[in-house]
């Protein structure tokens, strides 16, 4: 589609995606032509409605979502919608380093070595300090913003914090500063092991960021 932009973040071809499967169930499991015809036009509402502001081609692009009746026509419809998807924010070693200054020697992931149209967030855990870090892009401003904490996993499956999936998490702990200068207090909450299946879940940033306001000094 010629003279359009990307405009489609992570979470929200994610939450294309989950409309797509909803159709196939759909397709697979009713017979029913009016019941069918309310979910393609359920699924039309919705992937439009996480969109604040649309273009005519940006609608018509997505719309071909609703058209989705097996799992050949979704592969097709997402790889179409695929090159719309705004890559997360690139990142240098050095840009990292400065969101954590008081972390000697930090050991950063390339941002080569990831698909930055397929994440909301960057984290790894760093075998020097032990600590897992989390890597955003703030609401408004878009820039980077890093929080850091220890990771304890617990063996079994649970509801993650950020994409609110039941998957395989851990207690990430944070020490925010207290009320009283010179203290601090331990927050934490449960999320994924695995940062990428998280960011595959996410189907909005809502629970991101807030997650990230909350465990910031």
């Amino acid at each position: 589609m010629k003279n359009v932009e990307a405009f489609i973040r992570n979470d929200q071809y994610n939450f294309i995606k989950s409309q797509t499967q909803i159709l196939i169930n759909g397709h697979g499991t009713v017979n029913n032509s009016d019941v069918l015809q309310a979910l393609k036009a359920l699924a039309k509402e919705k992937v439009l409605n996480v969109f604040d502001v649309l273009s005519e081609e940006q609608e018509e692009l997505l719309l071909s979502v609703a058209e989705v009746r097996n799992k050949e026509q979704a592969e097709v419809c997402l790889e179409t919608i695929k090159p719309y998807v705004i890559p997360f924010k690139s990142f240098t070693e050095a840009g990292v380093k400065k969101l954590f200054p008081k972390v000697k020697k930090l050991k950063v992931p390339s941002a080569d070595s990831i698909d930055l149209t397929s994440i909301s967030y960057v984290s790894w855990i760093d075998k020097g300090s032990n600590r897992k870090f989390i890597v955003a892009q703030e609401l408004y401003t878009q820039k980077l913003k890093g929080i850091q904490g220890t990771f304890k996993p617990i063996n079994q499956k649970g509801i993650c914090t950020l994409c609110h999936s039941y998957e395989e998490v851990g207690m990430f702990t944070a020490e925010i500063k207290g009320t009283v200068q010179g203290t601090f207090t331990q927050r934490g909450n449960y999320i994924c092991q695995d940062s990428e299946a998280c960011n595959q879940n996410l189907l909005t940033l809502e629970r991101l960021h807030d997650f990230m306001l909350r465990l910031s000094n």
